[in-house]
């Protein structure tokens, strides 16, 4: 019969691990100016680093990724270094009048013109 082969996820290697990662994105944020923190465009690449970084730990200890411990690792580096960072409610108006109608009638004039055409071409089966 064929031999299964199972690794079994090493938790404590892993979270021995995953601090060199923290920091590691920790030095890289020193580049940043504090005030820049939130514009993830500013350190998207030291992210990314992290990213891979805590992935490979993970991997690299028999573990999928993300797990919970990972996740509880990542969570407590966005707690560090992004607390602050608060997402501005984003206030929707609806578009001008003028916009706003255009948007509704091209839908219900296409269905209208399709409907038509289907009643029409069944009617002309003939030439079909």
């Amino acid at each position: 019969g064929a031999r299964q082969w199972t690794n079994l996820c090493n938790e404590s290697l892993m979270l021995e691990k995953l601090p060199s990662c923290g920091k590691s994105f920790e030095e890289m944020m020193k580049k940043v100016d504090s005030k820049k923190w939130c514009n993830l465009t500013e350190f998207i690449m030291y992210y990314d680093n992290f990213t891979q970084c805590t992935e490979r730990e993970a991997n690299n200890a028999s573990c999928f990724w993300p797990n919970p411990l990972a996740e509880g690792f990542i969570t407590g580096i966005h707690k560090k270094f992004f607390s602050n960072c608060t997402s501005e409610k984003i206030h929707w108006e609806d578009p001008p009048d003028d916009i706003l109608i255009t948007l509704i009638l091209i839908p219900v004039m296409l269905t209208c013109a399709m409907i038509t055409l289907v009643v029409w071409c069944s009617k002309r089966s003939d030439i079909l």
